[in-house]
């Protein structure tokens, strides 16, 4: 049976955390399934979606991604319990590596064995949720005697963020699903292929991040969208995965210049097309077009994430043009 199709909001909205009741329930009634949260540098993973659990019990809620370093385990277990115990059902822990940059020059925390991290707090996880003691030596952490005490009705799926194929293989075998993120409808199968594969045909939940910009100022847009990319591009894991999905000649200009300190020259190396394959924008119609590629592609769920890249368009008209009653 093909699981179901979900289009998703990212959150927090914008607006203070205490704002938006109402546009949560708009959100619902927009014909929106699942808000995801996710943790960098602002609100962290878990509030926005408590909020939204006593609020609006008609959205899904899931985090995409929460870092599996920037917790203990057993103060991860307990943040993942007590959600699962708020919204018995109706949420999904999303884990990832996230990168050096938040990991270790933002928290700290040495960014070593992402793999093994990864794996090691989803079986941990798996083994805390039933309620039993959890005593063991994992590769990256020891935990000896942990129970919960909060044991939620509902176990809730575990998802992990995955770029290449390691993690999606990762995702495939040990999680229920794989949140993917900064990839063109295109990319959508070869990752797919490897997270189906791994699962042994099972199908699992494909949760996609898209970032998206309904406007039709495709200089404007395209020339903001350039520095996000660089920001993100740079970062070893994103490289890489830009490398294995095969963009490695396109974006070298570009890795060149910001090696070289020409941050200017990095920006401009960027390709038009390569924009166009990584950010959503045009027309409402349009966007919403190239939202259904990545569904028609393999994606069940998605998280749109609306970026300001134009002056002129306001968030909330965003929101409800790509909503899916719209049109």
């Amino acid at each position: 049976m093909s699981l179901p199709v979900r289009p998703g909001m990212t959150v927090p909205l914008p607006g203070p955390l205490h704002s938006h009741r109402e546009k949560l329930a708009e959100l619902a009634d927009l014909g929106y399934t699942d808000i995801w949260s996710a943790e960098s540098d602002g609100a962290d993973g878990f509030t926005p979606l408590a909020l939204a659990a006593a609020w609006e019990p008609r959205l899904r809620l899931g985090t995409a991604i929460i870092p599996a370093y920037t917790r203990s385990p057993a103060c991860f277990a307990q943040c993942v319990a007590s959600l699962a115990d708020a919204a018995p059902g109706r949420f999904a822990i999303g884990i990832g590596s996230s990168s050096n940059v938040i990991v270790e020059k933002w928290n700290g925390v040495p960014f070593e064995q992402p793999y093994k991290k990864v794996r090691d707090v989803v079986r941990f996880l798996r083994e805390a949720l039933t309620g039993e003691k959890v005593s063991g030596s994992f590769d990256t952490f020891q935990v000896s005697g942990f129970r919960l005490g909060v044991r939620p009705e509902q176990t809730p799926p575990i998802l992990v963020a995955a770029l290449r194929e390691g993690m999606l293989r990762l995702a495939g075998r040990e999680g229920d699903g794989a949140i993917i993120n900064w990839l063109g409808p295109d990319d959508v199968p070869q990752v797919t292929k490897v997270v189906r594969d791994a699962a042994g045909g099972e199908e699992k939940e494909i949760v996609a991040r898209i970032f998206c910009c309904p406007s039709e100022n495709a200089d404007v847009v395209r020339a903001s969208a350039k520095f996000a990319i660089a920001a993100y591009m740079n970062v070893p894991v994103y490289a890489s995965f830009q490398q294995w999905l095969g963009r490695g000649p396109a974006l070298q200009g570009m890795w060149d210049a910001w090696q070289a300190g020409d941050r200017k020259a990095a920006l401009a190396a960027i390709p038009d097309e390569v924009v166009d394959q990584l950010v959503v924008h045009g027309s409402p119609a349009k966007c919403r077009a190239t939202i259904q590629r990545y569904f028609d592609n393999g994606v069940t769920t998605s998280s749109l994430a609306i970026l300001p890249l134009d002056p002129e368009l306001k968030h909330w008209d965003a929101v409800r043009s790509l909503a899916p009653n719209a049109g």
